[in-house]
């Protein structure tokens, strides 16, 4: 073997390696042990995250923009590759937008595991803003049933990230009560916050239960126009991402 061809063999074997940070090295997102991939179609690709107590991922890459629910409240400190650690208070059921194109180690800092869905955005994804609700109306949809006995008890929709596409909000349907007819136009990703126990009925009249435990996922497609009812003995809770068609 000539010096030349020994050279070219070891540079293609460099370049083959992933990259590396220090004594870490950058793993892609699907290689990453804490996420465990659950869907994918022509708009997403879905990971089910799960750090445990006091753990960290490894240093892993996003490439493409996403949307990450959180599943339960949690402290998390977010080091980015280049960057300092910030530290992030989330809520249950909050739902945040991350700009691709980066690396970075999730290290859980509570008791309790760090679960949250990765949703990579295949389609859209700029231009994606957050809406608070307690100071914005984003888009509220009020159910018509509504409860009065000391406070105000309504299903209710609103918006939680508003951008050109996709837009996702965050339902709430109290026990008993419904979302009254509304439509999807495009397909959307259903996330399960809580325990569901629903009714849909579309605009034929056609009926179908849902019942999913918190965590679980659906895809559903567009042009769908229904009520949604909470047949359950607890609050439904859920998460949606529509994209237009």
């Amino acid at each position: 073997m000539t010096l030349r061809n020994a050279v070219k063999i070891v540079f293609l074997a460099a370049c083959s390696l992933p990259l590396v940070a220090g004594a870490q090295q950058v793993v892609p997102l699907d290689r990453e042990p804490s996420h465990h991939f659950a869907l994918q179609n022509e708009y997403v690709r879905v990971f089910k995250v799960e750090v445990a107590p006091h753990s960290s991922t490894l240093l892993h890459q996003h490439d493409r923009d996403y949307i990450f629910v959180t599943l339960g409240a949690s402290s998390v400190e977010n080091d980015v590759l280049g960057k300092p650690p910030v530290q992030l208070q989330l809520k249950d059921g909050e739902a945040r937008f991350a700009k691709g194109g980066f690396a970075h180690v999730a290290k859980n800092l509570s008791d309790k595991p760090f679960r949250n869905l990765t949703i990579e955005l295949l389609k859209g994804g700029d231009s994606i803003v957050p809406c608070d609700h307690s100071k914005e109306s984003c888009d509220l949809q009020v159910g018509p049933n509504c409860v009065v006995g000391g406070l105000v008890m309504c299903a209710r929709s609103y918006q939680v990230l508003a951008g050109e596409n996709p837009e996702v909000r965050r339902t709430e349907i109290p026990a008993g009560l419904a979302l009254g007819k509304h439509t999807h136009s495009g397909p959307h990703l259903g996330i399960a916050l809580t325990d569901l126990d629903l009714l849909s009925v579309d605009a034929a009249g056609k009926t179908k239960e849902i019942h999913q435990h918190a965590g679980d996922i659906s895809w559903i497609p567009g042009s769908l126009t229904h009520t949604l009812s909470n047949v359950g003995k607890q609050t439904a809770s859920l998460v949606t991402i529509e994209f237009k068609q």
